[in-house]
């Protein structure tokens, strides 16, 4: 497999990206034959590549076929960090990530890896604003973080000009927002989510896992072990998947800086009657690493389970 092509400016990765001139000379009849038009998929990162991202790679290439073009961007992003979070000591090693995509199984063509002089040169004068959805759960507990995050979405997809981005579901709430803003802002892209990638014993693969302590990890468990305990829960209604997932934070002395049940499309809780799809997200900092996690849950009043019985 190939090595990527490394773009650290601007000007480098518009020299690595397909021109409208090179695209013009591709055969796309012989493509179409096959169903594989020539696409681009952008994975974003902030580096510190796990399987998790890998399962983002193969996703973005499965996307666009063996012969699309797939862009993985490498950049802790400093406008969604707030004060005194972990941004100067966030783990920033490109070789290592390069080393990780070469074992991935899925070709990349080009990682950008800009550094933030070269995102902001003028500095962060103009920001996307994330409007209701930033301010609640993860925008409530960092203020601005979405107005960040949005901010380096949009600049990436300006710059890389994909047919597809590639976002992995663990940041449901982040991926919720980034699929708002491209229907309000009409952005020429599909927005494609992954599911979440869990080691064998369910905890989520996070860059942030590597701060853990042995003891800290196994405490760190307790957010799987929650999310798992409310989705069996979910055929009892509302408050018992809640109650359920409290339930086991409880026992393993984890305080969540929340956990709770909402309208996978609002992130809005949900009533105690409520029927259908929900999610059920949880975030809490074990020492001094802060986690979230989320699963899908079937909400099934008790009332409804006993007529349809």
């Amino acid at each position: 497999m190939t090595s990527p092509t490394v773009a650290r400016t601007r000007a480098e990765l518009d020299a690595a990206l397909w021109s409208p001139e090179e695209l013009a000379g591709i055969d796309l009849e012989a493509f179409e034959e096959t169903g594989e038009v020539p696409r681009r998929a952008v994975v974003m990162t902030m580096g510190a590549l796990h399987d998790g991202h890998l399962a983002l790679v193969r996703a973005a290439r499965e996307a666009v076929g063996p012969e699309g073009q797939v862009v993985v961007t490498d950049f802790v992003n400093p406008l969604q960090f707030g004060p005194g979070e972990d941004y100067e000591r966030y783990p920033r090693d490109l070789d290592s990530d390069l080393a990780t995509l070469a074992r991935g199984g899925a070709r990349v063509d080009v990682v950008f890896a800009p550094s933030a002089q070269e995102m902001y040169p003028t500095g962060p004068i103009v920001r996307v604003t994330s409007g209701p959805i930033g301010t609640v759960l993860e925008g409530a507990v960092r203020p601005g973080h979405f107005d960040g995050v949005l901010t380096v979405v949009l600049k990436l997809l300006n710059l890389v000009a994909p047919d597809v981005a590639v976002f992995g579901e663990k940041d449901a709430q982040q991926l919720l927002a980034i699929r708002r803003m491209a229907l309000d802002l009409e952005l020429p892209v599909e927005i494609l989510g992954v599911p979440i990638v869990r080691q064998a014993d369910g905890l989520a693969l996070s860059s942030r896992n590597a701060y853990l302590s042995d003891d800290e990890r196994t405490r760190a468990l307790a957010l799987s072990g929650a999310l798992h305990a409310g989705a069996e829960a979910g055929g009892n209604g509302a408050d018992a998947v809640r109650a359920a997932a409290n339930a086991v934070l409880e026992a393993a002395g984890v305080d969540p800086d929340y956990l709770v049940l909402v309208d996978p499309t609002t992130v809005e809780d949900v009533p105690a009657a409520y029927a259908g799809g929900a999610l059920l997200l949880v975030a809490a900092r074990v020492g001094t690493t802060r986690l979230i996690d989320n699963t899908a849950v079937d909400v099934v009043p008790p009332s409804a389970g006993v007529a349809q019985a």
